[in-house]
């Protein structure tokens, strides 16, 4: 298990880019497949991106492919999520999730979860 700690959510107008931050803890960063998750108001938590351990590829969900990027670095232990052209509907407490050694995006396989961090986009 590692402990997660988000950052960077914020208000900003549609159009407009918000960086997420999430640092992990410990020293076994690099064999986490990371992913961010997202829970808009009335709705289910929902799959975002995903980057696997091997930092070869990434998944992203059809809403924000093009718009979003998920990147990690290993050596600050530390995942991203760039959000670009953001739209109101990207209004959501973002989550960030870790999941040692797996190949997969499912919610269930990510052991580990931050406490969130709130992204309102304004029209």
């Amino acid at each position: 298990q590692v402990q997660l700690v988000e950052s960077g959510g914020g208000l900003v107008q549609a159009g407009g880019s918000l960086r997420l931050s999430c640092a992990a803890s410990g020293r076994t960063f690099s064999s986490y497949t990371m992913g961010w998750f997202r829970r808009a108001p009335g709705k289910e938590r929902e799959f975002v991106a995903a980057i696997m351990w091997t930092g070869v590829t990434r998944y992203y969900a059809d809403s924000v492919k093009g718009r979003f990027t998920i990147s990690r670095d290993n050596a600050k232990n530390t995942v991203y999520l760039q959000m670009n052209s953001l739209k109101p509907e990207d209004t959501a407490i973002y989550y960030c999730a870790a999941g040692r050694g797996i190949s997969s995006y499912r919610q269930g396989d990510f052991g580990s979860w931050g406490q969130g961090t709130q992204v309102t986009v304004s029209s």
